[in-house]
């Protein structure tokens, strides 16, 4: 089953939670914000280890979809989370909207 996102401004949000059992076989992500490219970083994180990125400042074109395939993530155990964080390209607001399979 595949979950939703909307995301938005310049904060680092949580997209899965350490513990909820979910398979992550593929993230989709979508550069919504009409006027300005920006830059996506994706990770997962392990408590007292630190974060692991997935993508990091990758640069989504207005309108753009990157699909990334190459990823098998469990964080069944409460252990790893699954992160975002967008950063603006000028001065208008970062929004992408996620979709995990």
């Amino acid at each position: 089953m595949a979950t939703h996102f909307n995301i938005s401004g310049e904060l680092t949000q949580e997209l899965l939670a350490a513990g909820t059992g979910v398979t992550v076989s593929k993230v989709s992500l979508t550069n919504i914000e009409g006027t300005n490219n920006c830059t996506v970083d994706l990770y997962v994180e392990k408590k007292l280890t630190g974060k692991f990125y997935l993508l990091k400042g990758v640069e989504l074109p207005i309108g753009a979809t990157l699909i990334y395939d190459d990823i098998t993530f469990s964080n069944a155990t409460s252990e790893f989370g699954l992160y975002i964080k967008l950063t603006k390209s000028a001065s208008e607001t970062p929004a992408v909207d996620v979709i995990i399979n």
